[in-house]
């Protein structure tokens, strides 16, 4: 059952005015732009469809369920167990420069808004910053928002941000971008499910493409994104 405060939090985790720098990235977009091998919302789509199913979207997706449970069974080690397998598993310091910086800054907020446990504190030992998703899934637990509507919410929110960088470099209008989202839907749904029931032994993701397009965004001539 989600109650009307832990919709309200909800909305206020995937609004695109939360400070956290989203908006800053482009996950490697504005390199397969300017690169010409995406050039439409066709192309937006098949990319979003494939990293939804394959690639980085359907792994943190999987760790998210396991964070959520480790906080539901008060399992803090477990919490920051997965949030360094997740940094091990980025494909460039790009991806991961960028995860961490918006975790951090995502659970900098918390600690301002939220009772943390101890254990969740950033100032806990740690191997790693905390990653975004992490973070996100550490704020819906304590919210308590159930852990499919918190995993919808995230996805919708990631997919959101990476349709506004291609309406601004493709680019697209406003109303294309609105179709895409709609079209992506069930995509997102499916996800959801495939990450609720994924065991440890499958966790994989396929991001090739991702991680060259990221690690080239630096040497571009002209860059509207940050990475």
């Amino acid at each position: 059952m989600l109650t009307d405060s832990a919709l309200l939090t909800l909305l206020q985790w995937v609004s695109p005015a939360l400070p956290i720098g989203g908006f800053n990235y482009s996950e490697g977009l504005e390199t397969l732009i300017a690169q010409g091998k995406i050039t439409s919302a066709a192309a937006v789509q098949d990319w979003l469809i494939f990293e939804l199913a394959f690639g980085s979207a359907q792994l943190e997706a999987a760790i998210m369920v396991r964070v959520y449970r480790a906080i539901a069974k008060g399992d803090f080690d477990a919490v920051h167990q997965w949030n360094a397998w997740l940094s091990a598993a980025r494909e460039s310091a790009e991806l991961r420069a960028q995860n961490w910086q918006m975790g951090t800054a995502l659970m900098n907020l918390l600690t301002t808004l939220e009772d943390l446990p101890p254990e969740l504190h950033t100032a806990h030992a740690q191997p790693y910053p905390w990653n975004v998703s992490v973070a996100f899934c550490i704020a819906a637990a304590l919210a308590d928002i159930p852990l499919e509507i918190a995993l919808l919410g995230y996805l919708h929110s990631w997919v959101t941000t990476l349709i506004n960088a291609a309406v601004k470099l493709i680019p697209l209008g406003q109303t294309a971008g609105q179709v895409l989202l709609r079209q992506l839907q069930p995509h997102i749904q499916q996800t959801v499910q495939q990450s609720l029931n994924v065991t440890d032994d499958d966790l994989e993701s396929c991001t090739l493409g991702l991680a060259l397009a990221s690690m080239q965004h630096e040497t571009l001539y002209c860059r509207l994104f940050r990475s």
